[in-house]
């Protein structure tokens, strides 16, 4: 179904590493054009410069757009949704996958700390979703994918800021998918368990990363929600790790 994705725009946030980076590049693979988004513009170029000798651009617009973007900067989504739009006169995809992760106790978690957790992994997917949603109507294929977290779903333990932020992202997917609904937006949710990513090895360090999935798997499900036609609809997808509890 790879034609579904063929000369197609994304944006996805995080785009610098680990599920994002994956992401980016499996996209542009199938014949996708993606406009990459995260803080480090040096990080941005180096993605890029990857997804363009794998993925050569087609159709005189870069394969690959990097933006340097702090998605928790009302000025920042809106100049990113912008050059999107001037460089591929639209878009299809929006993959909210940039995240933070706080460690510690509720009682010991400072008001900074809580603020920056709740500002990337909320307050950025709804200032992406809402500064790209006239963009996303004018496509005859439109998706909101928000990559979210086991934690969406089950509260863990010393990870009380990202855990709330996570049910808030959770709960806004909810809502978009069915605002949007009758508008032909589909927005999904991937609440992923346990995978090798740098943010997981240092929130989680005794994890054994040889056992913990790979961006590539998270990767794969969001060419699968974007390929899938009918009518039938998956709000969420949650995944773990083989040989693991049934959350994590």
């Amino acid at each position: 179904m790879a034609e579904l994705l063929e000369d197609r725009t994304a944006v996805v946030t995080g785009a610098s590493r680990g599920i994002g980076r994956c992401i980016a590049r499996t996209l542009a693979a199938e014949g996708m054009n993606v406009a990459l988004a995260a803080r480090t513009e040096e990080d941005l170029q180096d993605v890029a410069e990857t997804i363009e000798a794998e993925s050569p651009p087609s159709g005189g617009v870069p394969r690959a757009l990097p933006v340097p973007t702090d998605v928790t900067r009302e000025d920042s989504v809106k100049d990113l949704a912008s050059r999107v739009e001037a460089v591929y006169g639209g878009l299809d995809v929006v993959v909210n996958n940039a995240g933070v992760a706080t460690k510690k106790p509720l009682a010991e978690t400072t008001t900074e700390e809580w603020d920056r957790t709740m500002a990337v992994n909320a307050r950025g997917p709804f200032l992406m979703c809402r500064e790209c949603l006239p963009l996303l109507r004018e496509s005859d294929r439109p998706f909101i994918i928000n990559v979210a977290s086991v934690v969406a779903i089950k509260a863990y333990y010393n990870q009380g800021a990202y855990t709330a932020s996570k049910h808030a992202l959770r709960g806004m997917t909810r809502v978009l998918a069915q605002e949007y609904e009758e508008e032909g937006i589909r927005v999904h949710e991937i609440s992923p368990g346990g995978v090798a990513t740098e943010m997981v090895l240092q929130t989680r360090p005794d994890l054994d990363e040889t056992v913990l999935m790979k961006p590539q798997d998270i990767a794969d499900i969001a060419v699968f929600l974007l390929t899938r036609e009918g009518n039938a609809v998956i709000d969420e997808v949650r995944v773990r790790r083989a040989a693991s509890d049934p959350w994590f």
